[in-house]
């Protein structure tokens, strides 16, 4: 039984997650199509990680992710994730519209990543750091999926790749929404959102710890995924070169779901603490090192790429692991609920930041992406002395 749900959960985090890079991945497509700039990459990523802000505070405000099934709450906003995506091939559509319907995208998908935890913390106490492994590596293959579809694409990429993202998010939410029952230990709270108990949570070294782990993790993480295409292009600009971006940007993301998986079986060996910290310190080495891979034979980029995909997201994981374990129970799915939402507040600033930064200082800027890895190692270490 348990097994059958976490592998549906899985198949459904990545089918709805497919959604989140969608646009990211035929931004040249919607450009020549509706007259946008082609730099609209941070201002679409910026307005989903804004609307998933939005959709993790309503949640923890409500503590909807504690009072109603996780699964029905699952199914509704994989469906609004889908259709919000699919508003994407409408007619006359501008970049204020794109925006809007990226927005509403993020929003949903507030209620299928963090609950998608809470469905397999509902299932799992030992043993989670390898399940969230599973889980958070379909996230990974469902973040990069949309370049695969766009490589792969013979005709109109757009259409392409909009339907068949839009179609993998609706599967995804009715097959946990018919199939998910509570889990073994799920807690029902009808209690009222109550700020001084989230603080409590803080106020506990384990839980405030992991949580600033995870602070540093996703300062690099989204705005690296974010400009892994931007990252080929300018290698190809800056060395004449022709690495395909679509395939290289869905390998590249997507190897993280491997790393993932490994990692929460290490986990198992040793801990989560420890396939966190050295994750996010050789993380942390990447961002500090990504300036000089310009700088070096293909073939070297794209091992460089291809660690760096691995090591972006194998913590992540095991940072929700440690977050879901270390939060008080009657208000675990509000507190990683509000984790996630101050974690995705960080990416916005990091994506802003960075789209700047390149502007100013080409491939430079991406050094702008060790400050997280940087201070969350620094903060996360104390925990492991």
């Amino acid at each position: 039984m348990r097994i059958r749900v976490i592998v549906t959960i899985i198949l459904s985090q990545f089918a709805c997650t497919s959604v989140w890079f969608a646009a990211n991945a035929v931004i040249p497509e919607l450009a020549g199509t509706w007259n946008i700039p082609l730099d609209s990459i941070g201002i679409f990523t910026s307005a989903t990680q804004f609307g998933f802000i939005l959709g993790t505070l309503a949640l923890a405000l409500f503590g909807i992710a504690d009072k109603f099934s996780p699964s029905k709450v699952f199914l509704l906003c994989g469906l609004l994730a889908a259709g919000s995506n699919w508003a994407l091939l409408l007619p006359n559509l501008n970049i204020y519209s794109i925006t809007f319907f990226r927005g509403i995208t993020g929003i949903a998908l507030a209620g299928v990543y963090p609950i998608g935890i809470k469905l397999a913390s509902d299932y799992y106490q030992n043993g989670l750091g390898r399940a969230l492994g599973f889980l958070v590596g379909m996230l990974v293959l469902g973040t990069a999926i949309p370049h695969f579809f766009n490589y792969i694409s013979l005709e109109d990429s757009l259409k392409d790749v909009i339907q068949l993202t839009s179609g993998l998010a609706a599967f995804g939410a009715l097959l946990v929404g018919f199939t998910v029952p509570k889990g073994p230990y799920h807690i029902v709270s009808n209690q009222k959102f109550d700020l001084s108990k989230i603080a409590i949570a803080f106020k506990n070294s384990s839980f405030r710890k992991a949580a600033f782990g995870y602070f540093g993790h996703m300062w690099e993480l989204y705005t690296f995924w974010a400009f892994v295409p931007i990252i080929i292009k300018l290698y190809n600009q800056t060395n004449h070169t022709n690495l395909s971006i679509s395939f290289w940007s869905f390998v590249v993301i997507g190897i993280g779901a491997f790393s993932c998986i490994y990692g929460g079986f290490l986990a198992l060996k040793y801990s989560s603490q420890w396939v966190a910290k050295y994750s996010l310190s050789i993380s942390m080495i990447c961002c500090l090192l990504c300036p000089f891979a310009f700088f070096t034979p293909s073939i070297i980029f794209i091992v460089f790429m291809l660690i760096w995909g691995m090591m972006v997201i194998a913590d992540s994981p095991q940072f929700s692991t440690l977050v879901a374990q270390s939060a008080p129970a009657a208000v675990k799915g509000t507190a990683i609920t509000l984790v996630n939402c101050i974690g995705y507040a960080l990416t916005i600033v990091s994506i802003q930041l960075t789209e700047y930064s390149i502007h100013l200082y080409n491939y430079w800027g991406f050094l702008l992406l060790s400050i997280g890895p940087i201070l969350g190692f620094l903060y996360f270490q104390k925990k492991l002395n």
